[in-house]
């Protein structure tokens, strides 16, 4: 089984799971109920696979789907503001093919990135338990193992995010230094053949109130597609 076939066999896995009671039962009453401007959707309502091909030599790793955004469409950081921010980035410094990302069936491809997360789940209020965290983290490792031919560098948005990865960094089989490096937007950590980077996380608390400047995530951005050799 070629990479492509085996991660796209791990994504049908993910968007089945039913693992973590409290993450169900709140994607499928979200689901259920909806937002009144997304009346006329069929919500995904399930757990939210990773996008992007399996060759690709940058990962972005976010926190977990909005409840309607990627719990909606069914595609990490789309239909919700912190998706529009992203990829409006990754279009800029050319890592995507059109600055929108609006359903899985709008047409966007990325170039040479796959965009992920350590939680696969809407969580309510937009926090995973730690145990929930935990829960997930295999899929996230499994992830990595067949992104590791590869993968060249990884941007973590937020420090959540940034303490999900590094132990599934670890498992997949990377070494990460010990203690493990606090998040901070910017930092640098090599690994073995690889550069991981933090970035301050695309939320709406972030943008709106300047902490996280479109330049600031382009920057970012485009320093680690440089260290993964894209274009």
């Amino acid at each position: 089984m070629d990479d492509s076939s085996a991660l796209a066999r791990l994504d049908r896995r993910v968007a089945d799971c039913r693992a973590c009671p409290r993450l169900v039962e709140w994607r499928e009453e979200v689901a259920r109920t909806k937002r009144a401007a997304f009346a006329d959707w069929t919500y995904w309502g399930r757990p939210v696979p990773g996008f992007g091909p399996a060759d690709a030599r940058l990962a972005i790793i976010g926190l977990a789907p909005a409840a309607h955004g990627g719990n909606r469409t069914g595609r990490m950081f789309t239909g919700d503001r912190s998706g529009d921010v992203l990829y409006q980035a990754m279009y800029d410094v050319g890592l995507a093919s059109q600055p929108t990302s609006v359903s899985a069936d709008d047409g966007l491809e990325l170039y040479g990135v796959r965009v992920t997360a350590p939680v696969h789940c809407a969580p309510p209020a937009n926090k995973p338990t730690p145990g929930e965290r935990d829960t997930c983290r295999p899929w996230l490792v499994q992830e990595l193992k067949l992104l590791r031919p590869a993968l060249k560098a990884a941007v973590v948005l937020g420090a959540f995010g940034w303490q999900a990865a590094l132990p599934a960094f670890t498992e997949a089989g990377w070494t990460v230094p010990r203690p493990r490096p606090a998040f901070a937007h910017g930092i640098r950590v090599p690994l073995e053949g690889l550069e991981l980077f933090g970035c301050f996380h695309v939320s709406q608390r972030n943008t709106f109130t300047g902490r996280l400047t479109p330049q600031m995530l382009r920057e970012v951005l485009r320093t680690a597609a440089d260290a993964a050799g894209l274009p």
